[in-house]
This record gives C-alpha cells, structure tokens and sequence, in this order.
C-alpha cells in the first residue's frame, strides 16, 4: 500500500476545495491575509498518533474551519441558519471528492473495485460540526468540522534494515548529517563520512564549494525549479572557465580498495547535457589513464564508465522516466561485469572479458560534482541528497534494503 504523508493529504485537500480559498494554518491568522476569497477553508495543524506502529496506520485529529462573510447586508437577506446550511453543504460535498480521490476515483460497492488500495479513512461515528456567528469582527460566520482520519503513513518492523547494517560500507555522506557549512552563505567545506570509517570529502576554496540547502520554505528553490523536500547538498551551473568548478575531491583517502564496489547516488539533474558523460563520482589517475565515473549520460539517461589503465573499459547507460526529478541510481562492479540500475528498475549491464580493477582504486583522486583534471564537460549540475559507497558488489538482496531505506526516506517511487 502506497504511503500517505501530511504534505500529501492537504495537496489533496485544497486541490478539492475549488469555491473560495485555502490555506493550512492556524484559525487566528485568518485576518492576517487581505483580499482573500470567500468561502474560505482553513486546515489548522492536526495531532497525531500510532496506536500500533506494526500496522502502520497515523490516526489524526482534523479540524477544518470554514468561513463566509456575513456582514449586515447579508444578515439583512439571508438568515444565519441558511449561511450555516449553505457553508456545509459545501464543506460535505468538499469531503466527500476528497474520499473519491483515495478509493481510486470511484464510489465503492459490491460491484465495483477499487483499481487502487484505499489509503485514507474517516472514522464513520467520528465527524462533528460546530456553527459559529459574529466570527471575526462580526463579519463573518463559520462552521467547523472535526473528524479522525486514518492515513497509511508507515509500517515499522521489529528490527529496520539500515545502510550501516550491512558489510563493507566505507562512504556514507547525508546531506542532513555531518556537514560543515556556513550559515550565512550555505557554503559547504566538508561533507563529512557518517560511515565508521571517517572518509570525508571537501573543498578549501570558498569560490568552488557547494551549497546545503535545507528544506525550510524560506530555502532558494532548486536548480530544476522545485522547492526542496529534503536536506541536500547542490552544485549549481559552473562559471565559464572554472569547470568543474563546485566540486568535493579526497586527496587522503581512496574509498574502493577491492576489484568489486557498488555506489549508491540519489540525484536531481537540471538539465540533459550535451557531452557524453556529466560526472557526480568519479575517479581520474592522468598517470595511468584508469578512470570512473559515476554520472549523468545525455539526454535522460544515467551512465557508468570504467577504464582499468590498460585497453579495457566497461560503459552502461539505463534510460531514467525525469531525470529533473530525484532518483536513486545503483551503479555495480562485481570482477568483470559492470550493471546500472534506476529506482526499483532492473538493472542493466555490460561485461568486458579481461577487465582487471585490482589494485584500480588504490590511489587518490576521488571527487565528487565533476572529475578533475578532464577538462569541459566533466561537472554537474544535481542536488544530492545523499551518496553510499560499498567496498564490495551487493547481493539483490542486500541492494533492495538500501533502495527500501532510501525510497522510504525521499519517497521516490
């Protein structure tokens, strides 16, 4: 059954209160806002409760203030029961399209089913209304309707299967966690490991360093022009000439020791490029030509490329439905084989007969939103929320657990 959050029922809400105005606040703030059309409907702050958190059921509290004028002219013409009367009919015909919308756009009976689950009750014995004259300054009239509602929110299990769970993890970086930045500019100059293993990555200089953004409304929206949902970590468009410029590198670690990894990204991308690959993760060594990135293909595609230094490399490319919109991709090296998979997509792969990764990402030379030392086009331009790096190619199992923990955290698919 598909998860209901808060943000998810009022959207529902006010887009079916089509007859005045909407809003999700307190009832004393009614008067703060000029020019407001009536009828209004007000959602105030509901309470909450988990009465079994196994079941996975939120039982909330919901108040809904409904108001029209009612000044002198209007006492004059029509009586107060009838403003009553009218204010819920509407408010009953309002509930009743938003019950729709949560038993799959029909009126349930025995002959009928459902084509999606019901994911919002009313507690049948639950709804109250309350009518009220003379409200605010003696203008307006008002009834309130209390009801509980039950939303499938989320369904805990005795024991969570979390990344840290599971072997071999050695980069774990959460925009929400663990990040050193400054306040004022949003700046950020260390992107710190909540692994064990302590393998940040950051960036000196302040003309090249990333933004954290959280997800207060007052935040800048997006590069791709949404607002933000979650913490995370953003590199914009790059000054002309200082590709890459806002970029993380890791000049004292190397995260992949073995001949197998697996990389966990979830990103937002702005735009399609025009160059073959825009990196996110990566690895360059000038030296030997050994290379890897992680990143984003052109048009909406994600792509993987490795070369082990000598004549072999591997390249995947899965195609991604918005590549505007967050999604988690899964990129897999396990000895020769390299897959790429998108969300809960299957994965695609590629194998290369004599590739050899030992000892490939031994040296230095991570970074993350660009490689270095490539030249034009090896930059991003992504929110990323958050980044696991694992020492080791994870079972189908083990990498549905990280996809579950990441899903349920950013609600993806």
């Amino acid at each position: 059954m598909a998860i209901t959050r808060l943000t998810d029922f009022i959207t529902v809400a006010t887009s079916k209160w089509t007859y005045g105005d909407s809003a999700f606040k307190y009832e004393g703030e009614v008067n703060q806002d000029h020019d407001t059309i009536y009828p209004l409907m007000i959602m105030t702050p509901p309470t909450s409760r988990m009465p079994d958190i196994y079941e996975g059921w939120e039982h909330y509290n919901v108040e809904m203030e409904f108001y029209n004028t009612y000044q002198t002219a209007a006492q004059n013409a029509v009586t107060l029961q009838l403003r009553w009367d009218n204010l819920q009919d509407l408010a009953l015909e309002w509930l009743d399209n938003v019950l729709i919308n949560y038993s799959g756009g029909v009126i349930l009976n025995v002959s009928t089913s459902s084509p999606t689950p019901t994911q919002v009750y009313i507690d049948k014995e639950s709804l109250q209304i309350e009518r009220i004259k003379n409200n605010k300054n003696d203008k307006l009239c008002r009834i309130t309707m209390r009801f509980d509602m039950r939303m499938f929110t989320r369904c805990f299990t005795p024991k969570s299967v979390y990344p840290n769970t599971i072997s071999d993890l050695v980069v774990w970086l959460r925009a929400d966690s663990n990040v050193t930045f400054d306040i004022p500019t949003k700046k950020v100059s260390t992107w710190g490991d909540s692994s064990v293993n302590s393998n940040n990555v950051s960036q000196s200089s302040s003309a090249r360093q990333p933004f954290r953004y959280s997800y207060s409304p007052s935040s800048p929206i997006t590069p791709s022009g949404d607002y933000l949902d979650k913490t995370r970590i953003t590199f914009p468009t790059p000054v002309t000439g200082l590709q890459p410029q806002y970029h993380f590198i890791s000049d004292t670690f190397a995260p992949i020791t073995g001949n197998d990894f697996t990389i966990f990204s979830v990103v937002n991308c702005t735009t399609s490029p025009t160059v073959p690959i825009r990196s996110f993760y990566g690895y360059t060594d000038v030296t030997t030509g050994a290379k890897m990135e992680i990143g984003q293909g052109v048009g909406n595609n994600f792509t993987s490329n490795i070369v082990d230094g000598s004549i072999n490399d591997i390249t995947v490319t899965a195609p991604v439905t918005n590549i505007e919109s967050d999604n988690i991709m899964v990129s897999k090296l396990n000895e020769e084989t390299l897959s790429v998979q998108v969300n809960d997509g299957n994965p695609i792969s590629n194998t290369t007969a004599g590739f050899n990764a030992t000892g490939l990402f031994s040296k230095t030379n991570f970074s993350i939103g660009g490689l270095i030392g490539l030249g034009e086009g090896n930059w991003s331009e992504i929110d990323s929320p958050e980044i696991l790096v694992y020492n080791k190619a994870l079972s189908t199992t083990e990498t549905n657990q990280v996809l579950d923990y990441l899903n349920n955290k950013y609600k993806i698919y």
